[in-house]
Parts: structure tokens; sequence; C-alpha cells
């Protein structure tokens, strides 16, 4: 049962960071409106989170894959079943903050862009797994 909520909190916890990143790109103009900003101010933070939380979610996610995923090959599980998850955090999104203003709508490339990191992200989680996952067995060796 353990093994079954951490397979659970590992695939919320990448759907999550997927949610964000995705939903922080394609409202960068409600962004700047909200926030009473430039867009290229807006876009340029973006830029910068976008880094810095790819560097920092990278080292989470290997430090957890290390520490709670030892010799399991439960993990593959996780890489699965972030987008069920994901697809519910969009939902939920779509239905409480709806896009009221037509000039708040993403521009055409950013559906290509989304169905690009949607299909790449599961080897990136795929890659960070087995590297964490292979150095804590290996630490225990």
């Amino acid at each position: 049962m353990k093994q079954f909520i951490k397979i659970n909190i590992f695939s919320i916890l990448y759907a999550f960071v997927l949610f964000l990143a995705v939903e922080i790109g394609v409202n960068v103009h409600r962004i700047g409106a909200l926030l009473r900003l430039d867009l290229d101010v807006v876009m340029r933070g973006i830029t910068y989170l976008y880094i810095i939380g790819f560097i920092l979610f990278s080292f989470l996610f290997f430090q957890v894959a290390k520490k709670w995923m030892e010799q399991k090959k439960t993990y593959l599980w996780s890489i699965i079943l972030w987008a069920p998850y994901f697809v519910l955090f969009t939902y939920i999104f779509v239905l409480l903050f709806p896009i009221k203003n037509p000039g708040y709508d993403p521009g055409p490339g950013a559906g290509i862009v989304i169905v690009f990191t949607i299909m790449a992200y599961p080897f990136y989680l795929l890659l960070l797994n087995l590297l964490g996952a292979g150095i804590g067995r290996e630490k225990r060796n």
C-alpha cells in the first residue's frame, strides 16, 4: 500500500510540474494583464522561471527517485500515471478560469509546442528515474 501511495504522489508531482509549465506558457497575456506588465517583461520572467524550474525539479525528481524507488521497477507506473492527473489538473483549471477575452487565446504555434512537450515528457521522466533508481541501487550495494 505504501508503494501505491508513493507512485501516486510521484505521478501527481510529475503532472503538476508539467501542468504549471504549460499553463504559464499558454497564459502569458493573462499574466501580463493581471500584473500590468509589458509582454516582453513577462516573457523574460517566464523564461527565467522555466530555466530555474527545470534545474530545480530535475534535481528534485532525481533525489526523490533515488530515495524512494531503490531497486524497484514500480517507478515505471509513475511515468504512465502522470497523464490522467495532468488531464485532470488542466480540466479543473479550464473550468475555474475560462478565457473570456479572445485576445488572451494562445497563438497557433502553442498547440504544437504543447504536443511536443507532452510527448517528450515521459522520456525525460524515464531518464531521471532510471538514473535516480540506478544510483540508489548502487549506493545500497
